[in-house]
């Protein structure tokens, strides 16, 4: 386990600040505990130093996972996003969609959000920014990209994609091996 890069840590800020801007520095700079971000396997740990500290007597190889996994670098160098990042992001998302009883089985099984199944979104959500996908009792269900913004929800047609689908609770049972 080891810091990011620079160039690792650019790639993650950059994504996280499509969901939650510049609520980024709350991430770190907690005032109960500091929290930093780690990278082990490819994979990005959102982990208090103070555990991270303790975690210095493991050996590497033997280290399984650190922390909260929030998603992974590509060999690209790309950061994707992964489902363990939705209780930390849902804290400080700036856009939100609410979606219908009715559609919140369709989005946990993968599909995008559609505009028959948007109960709420957030004024002045903009196209092509991250949100975060709650269904009507306020609980997380995952999180996507905007297709259009919040006024041109307002004149769609019912099956015109409101949401691009990326991540889901859904994805504990569909891809457990893989998480």
């Amino acid at each position: 386990m080891r810091p990011l890069t620079e160039e690792e840590t650019k790639a993650v800020f950059e994504k996280l600040y499509k969901f939650i801007g510049k609520n980024i520095k709350n991430l770190i700079d907690r005032p109960n505990e500091p929290f930093c971000f780690r990278l082990h396997k490819n994979r990005v740990f959102y982990v208090k130093e103070k555990l991270m500290k303790k975690a210095t007597n493991v050996a590497r190889d033997k280290l399984v996972a650190l922390g909260t996994s929030i998603g992974k670098l590509t060999h690209t160098g790309k950061f994707r996003l992964t489902v363990g990042a939705l209780d930390i992001i849902s804290q400080y998302a700036k856009f939100k969609i609410w979606v219908k009883p009715s559609s919140e089985m369709q989005f946990l099984y993968g599909n995008n959000v559609l505009k028959s199944g948007l109960a709420r979104i957030t004024e002045n959500t903009p196209t092509y920014t991250g949100v975060v996908i709650y269904n009507m009792a306020d609980i997380p269900l995952g999180f996507g990209v905007t297709a259009k913004s919040t006024n041109e929800c307002r004149s769609l047609d019912p099956n015109a994609v409101v949401a691009f689908h990326q991540a889901d609770c859904g994805e504990f049972l569909r891809a457990e091996d893989e998480l």
